[in-house]
């Protein structure tokens, strides 16, 4: 008597880093009271919780400052192709920014009318557009690529003989930029543009070029072509910033306190 043979099961599939969208919007919601309760509360604090540069403040920056570097770490490592698992990444990005972000704030003392606070700004910016996009507007895109029947039709006939010539264009490009890489799936690294950066720079243009060509921003709409230049552009406001503010309060104390004393530390007081 033989064993009657059984059905083999699908494995499960590995379920992986992910944050869905309930969470996240606990957690902007989490950090944006938390910060609403320090500056109404700030003044029932410590003194030392409410002067600017004091100790706790200055860790309380750096700490912030830490965190809100995990996003450029993920960028890099996203360009240069070394990152290893791209969920885990983008997972430590919101984890890190949004108590980051917490962090600065608590670290501005409730000064908003001083320049710094600026920055406060653009990372309101960036906290909104990413929590936009992750609950939004990646609905939005997956509707564009399921639904936009459109996109898939073959262009006509002359798109069609540009598109060749910009492939064969892009291909001779690529066999000097990165030998033996398929034309289909690749992208410039940073480090294509730090190795080759005049070769980099000339197949962006050609798949800008052929982006255009597909139309495939147009199709996209304009939050959905539009938003990561935007969310790009405030990250590098932000990141600009941190370094001049913590060039300025290192190295020209004296200039910052403008005649006040010098409460956090520093090397010069230019």
């Amino acid at each position: 008597m033989t064993d009657q043979a059984k059905p083999v099961r699908p494995a499960a599939p590995r379920a992986g880093l992910h944050l869905a969208d309930r969470p996240l919007l606990w957690l902007v919601g989490g950090a944006l009271a938390a910060l609403g309760a320090w500056f109404a509360l700030r003044g029932l604090l410590p003194v030392a919780w409410r002067t600017p540069g004091s100790p706790p403040l200055y860790l309380a920056g750096v700490a912030g400052a830490v965190l809100l570097l995990v996003p450029v770490a993920f960028l890099l490592a996203k360009r240069t192709g070394r990152g290893g698992a791209p969920p885990a990444w983008m997972f430590a990005h919101v984890l890190a920014t949004v108590p980051g972000a917490v962090l600065v704030g608590i670290h501005s003392a409730g000064r908003l009318e001083q320049p710094p606070a600026l920055l406060l700004l653009a990372l309101v910016g960036l906290v909104a557009t990413g929590a936009w996009a992750r609950v939004r507007t990646s609905r939005a895109m997956a509707a564009t690529f399921a639904t936009r029947w459109g996109n898939f039709r073959p262009p006509d006939a002359a798109t069609r003989a540009a598109l060749a010539d910009l492939i064969a264009a892009k291909t001779a490009l690529l066999a000097r930029l990165e030998p033996g890489a398929a034309e289909g799936t690749f992208s410039v690294t940073l480090g294509h543009w730090l190795r080759h950066p005049l070769r980099a720079a000339a197949y962006a243009r050609l798949s800008a070029r052929e982006r255009r060509l597909m139309g495939s921003r147009r199709a996209a709409g304009l939050v959905q072509g539009r938003w990561r230049q935007v969310h790009l552009a405030l990250a590098f406001l932000f990141v600009a910033g941190i370094v001049a503010h913590v060039v300025t309060v290192t190295f020209f104390a004296g200039y910052v306190a403008a005649g006040r004393p010098i409460t956090w530390w520093h090397l010069a007081e230019w």
